[in-house]
């Protein structure tokens, strides 16, 4: 129809994101709104540099002309994020007396009323919940090659750094790229008990964890998990140095590290899995 507001195209939004630190520039919510400083209706365009991204409060009110436009400048110019070196923290909202855990192919539940991981790396949970007060809070720890955290959410409060290469949050899919057609994690919500992690990959002290939908591959030792069940089971995939003596589903105590021969690996992966080229590592279309 002629007149019609075209949708914002991905590369445009891509590079609003990377300009804004991945989340309102006034507050620093995650959760964000395209907005142009300029109206819409005066610019008739979408270039990237006339775009920036609100909250949901923030965007009515600077529509409603409570938020002053210098204000919106003046954020857009030096994003909250940014100067914070972290997002502001968001609360998910996870509760009841079950949890559900899906990495890759592989399901967890518990309702001991107990802590249940999913994935442990040295006694470090990545993929847990902590049951606390009658029900169950997520918490999940992402770290880079360099054993940096790039994403925390403890007892459900989420929070992550703004120097990946791209961060999208839309409805309940969280995805952080590492570069184009790279995805570092795939995540979805389902509170009020799930949470998917469908691709990407869980790095922690030289051990590498590669996400699929259909498999779950510890890359050191080339182990392949596929459509695992674990109920009631305190760790499930309990991977590298671990004191205590906690009932397991998987142990891996002895893990090679760091002179691990990574394409090598892939390569095996890729024959028993099916996957040819780099399907291991990419994210599809950008």
């Amino acid at each position: 129809m002629a007149g019609t507001r075209p949708d914002i195209g991905e590369p445009v939004k891509r590079a609003v994101r990377q300009r804004c630190g991945f989340g309102c520039v006034v507050c620093g919510i995650p959760l964000y709104e395209y907005d142009h400083i300029i109206d819409w209706a005066q610019t008739h365009q979408h270039v990237a540099d006339e775009i920036t991204l609100l909250c949901d409060q923030h965007h009515r009110e600077k529509t409603n002309g409570l938020l002053p436009r210098s204000v919106v400048g003046d954020a857009n110019a030096a994003p909250f994020n940014l100067r914070a070196g972290a997002s502001a923290p968001y609360n998910l909202h996870y509760s009841g007396e079950q949890c559900e855990s899906a990495v890759g192919s592989n399901q967890v539940t518990s309702s001991t009323a107990a802590d249940c991981a999913a994935v442990l790396v040295d006694g470090v949970p990545l993929v847990a919940f902590r049951f606390e007060d009658g029900h169950y809070l997520l918490n999940v720890m992402l770290f880079d090659e360099q054993n940096e955290l790039v994403l925390r959410i403890l007892d459900n409060e989420l929070v992550y750094v703004p120097t990946p290469w791209d961060i999208e949050f839309v409805g309940t899919r969280l995805i952080i790229r590492s570069a184009a057609r790279n995805i570092f994690i795939d995540i979805k919500f389902e509170p009020p008990a799930r949470v998917v992690l469908d691709r990407g990959r869980l790095l922690l002290n030289g051990v590498e964890l590669i996400i699929r939908p259909d498999y779950l591959l510890l890359v050191n030792n080339r182990g392949l998990f596929r459509e695992n069940t674990a109920v009631n089971v305190p760790v499930t995939f309990n991977l590298g140095v671990d004191g205590r003596d906690v009932p397991s589903a998987v142990r891996c105590p002895a893990i090679p590290r760091y002179g691990v021969n990574r394409e090598e690996a892939l390569a095996w992966a890729r024959e028993n899995v099916g996957l040819s080229g780099d399907d291991l590592l990419s994210d599809g279309p950008s």
